[in-house]
């Protein structure tokens, strides 16, 4: 019973957060959405050279990264729990004239992918995320890699974000990968960061 209860609890959070980015794509208010892929992400395909593979985005949101690994020869699997979102994403990827394959999934749900992914890339998704849930979220980025494979993650530092504390610090990130993966490249300024974790 206590585990039911507690199941129960987890989810409520996860329930409210569809509903408020379900809302918030509906009216067009998404000022996270910049439909320009991150410097970071350009630097490390482009100028560092990381070779193409299988690719999962997580939080894809409308698809802009998706569709931009898609671009540099990755097959990716994006993936988002806001049905809204991830029609505008398809969309994106027609007009653009790339194959991506958009999923409906929860990132905390030990998803069925097929073989590892040698890139995974969330950028503003895991710090979203309630603390009770990040413990699920690491588990599955180490079953969804393989030796080698690179966890590019984008997250902000605690605050407040309408109304609700989201972000992760530091160490509360080396906690939680640090068993599975090595952190290779870690910047910040001072209100959020950017890791890449390589899996062990």
């Amino acid at each position: 019973m206590a585990a039911a209860k507690r199941n129960l609890s987890d989810g409520v959070p996860r329930l409210v957060m569809r509903v408020f980015y379900q809302w918030r794509y509906f009216r067009g208010k998404t000022p996270w959405d910049t439909n320009i892929t991150p410097p970071e992400v350009v630097e490390l395909i482009e100028r560092e050279k990381f070779p193409s593979g299988r690719a999962l985005d997580l939080g894809c949101g409308t698809g802009t990264n998706s569709i931009y690994l898609a671009q540099h020869s990755f097959e990716v699997i994006g993936v988002d729990f806001v049905g809204r979102a991830l029609e505008m994403a398809r969309r994106k990827a027609q007009v653009q004239n790339v194959r991506v394959e958009f999923r409906a999934a929860d990132v905390l749900a030990p998803g069925e992918f097929g073989k590892a992914f040698d890139l995974i890339l969330d950028i503003g998704c895991f710090h979203s995320i309630d603390p009770s849930g990040r413990v699920r979220y690491a588990d599955n980025a180490r079953q969804w890699t393989h030796p080698g494979s690179l966890l590019m993650l984008y997250a902000f530092f605690p605050r407040k974000f309408f109304g609700r504390s989201i972000g992760v610090t530091r160490d509360e990130m080396e906690k939680l990968f640090a068993v599975d993966f090595v952190l290779r490249n870690y910047a910040d300024d001072g209100k959020s960061a950017w890791y890449r974790w390589e899996r062990k």
